[in-house]
């Protein structure tokens, strides 16, 4: 998805409550210090050392931290773990100037971490604010070839979600779905009165306008926006930050989208992210997006935060990544994205069916699916990684389920993970076991988030 429990304090320096039990004063005492400093100190250092792998557990490209750019439709050639011709946002050369850490991710050349490191940057975001370079995922806009009506009712007709209902100036998250079920990707479509807004995940951009082109022939012109780029400030200090260089802001709540007048051009904003913070997207022109995020860093309370911190901050929200937790294998109810699909669109609503794998779909929302995604507690302080298979015994047996996601929590301070699991044993407090490196260690199924969110309603 513990409420902040290193407050105040980030990574290995934190320092150690006195108050910790069974310890007594002097050399006890230090020892446990000195203990629990240096669980943390491994804990970064894994965290920071993650993104140099560069193959992932499910045999496509990853940078190592759980970050894929497996998509359908996925043009990247990969020659020894790295992509040939990688692209780079609008805000490239400032992340170099800044210390970013580049490496390869969906066809561009990204920051993993910049030199406060993944740990500190995912604690900062959760205590103040950060700021992300989202600008490799696809803005599409769609305008109606007759009017919104069509547009809306042909839109809706792709996913499982009800897209008629979204009023001028809201945002939905929604999923394309296949003929089995499967989910093709998740997006973010935003009303804005005479067009929608569409944002794609950056791995799957160029398939999704393919499949949009292709589905909404008859009712909507499909425009890739490749003049703006998509800048992420997320936490409780994003409001502050935006406010004083942004009129209205303030009066947004979560999932309202505004049109922003700046100096920085026309701002296409929504109130949300991907992190469980509250915060904002903004999609700023090209010519603008180098001196709006230099204006939002000049604020003392944001950093610049990279693709490893991301991945943690909505790994403890408990959100999906498209390539691990979901794929066209694995349905919306499989995915426990169930709340996604409103009532209108399910066995006896007014709209009811009629997208891509509803018969799958809708049979799984009345009877159940064979498998669910689940939050996973491990014990002690080792993560379980994606790809650990899951047991339902201590020994012997054959595997249940497997781990999707899963690395160590910053704000939790405790591992934690994401997997599939049969319904019977998806009740939260459930006993596992997850194979690492060939020995059984216990697991526990546990409730998303693993943080609440703190959205703006």
């Amino acid at each position: 998805m513990g409420r902040k429990p290193c407050s105040g304090a980030e990574g290995a320096t934190a320092p150690v409550n006195s108050q910790a039990q069974g310890t007594g004063s002097g050399g006890g005492l230090w020892r446990v210090a000195h203990t629990r400093a240096r669980r943390r100190d491994n804990d970064l250092r894994r965290l920071q050392t993650q993104w140099g792998a560069q193959q992932g557990q499910r045999g496509h490209f990853t940078d190592g931290i759980g970050l894929s750019a497996k998509c359908r439709g996925f043009s990247g050639v990969i020659n020894g773990g790295y992509m040939a011709e990688l692209a780079r946002t609008e805000l490239y050369d400032l992340h170099v100037e800044l210390g970013g850490k580049m490496v390869p991710f969906a066809g561009y050349e990204m920051p993993v971490q910049f030199p406060m490191g993944v740990l500190k940057e995912h604690l900062h975001t959760r205590q103040s604010a950060g700021l992300f370079d989202v600008g490799h995922m696809g803005q599409v806009l769609l305008h109606p070839k007759t009017d919104m009506d069509a547009l809306i009712a042909g839109f809706e007709a792709m996913m499982p979600v009800a897209v008629a209902g979204v009023a001028n100036g809201r945002q939905r998250y929604g999923l394309f779905t296949n003929d089995t079920g499967g989910i093709i990707d998740d997006l973010m479509f935003a009303n804005r009165g005479d067009n929608l807004f569409v944002v794609v995940n950056a791995g799957c951009k160029a398939g999704d306008i393919a499949h949009m082109t292709k589905h909404l022939a008859d009712v909507a012109t499909v425009t890739p926006v490749t003049d703006r780029a998509l800048l992420a400030l997320q936490g409780p200090g994003a409001e502050d930050a935006i406010s004083g260089m942004i009129h209205g802001v303030m009066a947004m709540r979560f999932m309202d989208v505004i049109t922003a007048h700046s100096v920085f051009g026309e701002l296409w904003i929504s109130r949300s992210g991907y992190t469980g913070e509250d915060g904002f997207e903004i999609s700023v022109p090209n010519t603008g997006a180098v001196g709006l995020a230099k204006a939002l860093l000049a604020h003392p309370s944001v950093a610049p935060i990279g693709l490893g911190a991301r991945d943690s901050l909505r790994l403890e929200a408990g959100l999906c990544l498209y390539g691990h937790d979901m794929d066209e294998t694995i349905t919306p109810v499989e995915a426990n994205l169930a709340w996604a699909m409103q009532k209108s669109r399910r066995t006896g609503g007014d709209r009811a069916g009629g997208f891509p794998g509803a018969a799958t779909i809708l049979n799984q929302l009345e009877n159940g699916p064979s498998k669910l995604r689940v939050g996973l507690l491990p014990d002690g302080r080792a993560p379980m990684r994606e790809g650990v298979d899951l047991f339902d015994t201590a020994t012997g047996g054959t595997p249940i389920g497997r781990v999707t996601s899963g690395g160590f929590g910053p704000t939790i301070d405790a591992p934690i993970a994401m997997g599939f699991v049969p319904p019977a044993l998806a009740e939260n407090g459930t006993q596992l076991w997850g194979e690492v490196r060939g020995k059984r260690l216990p697991v526990t199924v546990a409730p998303l988030p693993f943080r609440p969110s703190t959205f703006k309603r």
